[in-house]
């Protein structure tokens, strides 16, 4: 895998996560600042990381099955807990639309990247 392969992957993981927040953010009027964005943000910011981490995601960044899936359940459930624990809400809809836009993302940058891989294989 290319040297910028890893970093890159990982920020389109975090890049996920920003907007998450930012769009959320947006939809429900609740400001966009830097520091409301970070206060919303850092839960699943560091549920991202700790995903990267337990996974070793860095091995195979762009595979969608097992570092994908694992980096975003540990990415949303990682979050939800961490909301929880400092006294942050996290009611089931909100659960759930994190799950599935964080699922449709993460998941879905890895696929693009899969469908590009496999077809520059095929044209090389």
């Amino acid at each position: 895998m290319r040297s910028y392969a890893v970093p890159l992957a990982l920020l389109a993981d975090l890049v996920c996560v920003l907007s998450f927040v930012v769009i959320g953010k947006v939809d429900h009027d609740t400001g966009t600042a830097v520091p409301a964005v970070a206060a919303t943000a850092w839960p699943f910011l560091a549920g991202a990381l700790l995903g990267w981490v337990v996974t070793l995601a860095w091995r195979s960044p762009t595979r969608v099955w097992p570092t994908g899936v694992f980096v975003w359940a540990v990415t949303v459930s990682g979050g939800m807990v961490l909301r929880l624990f400092t006294g942050e809400g996290a009611p089931l809809s909100f659960a759930v639309v994190t799950s599935l836009f964080l699922a449709a993302t993460m998941l879905g940058w890895r696929l693009v990247a899969l469908l590009g891989a496999r077809r520059s294989r095929r044209t090389a």
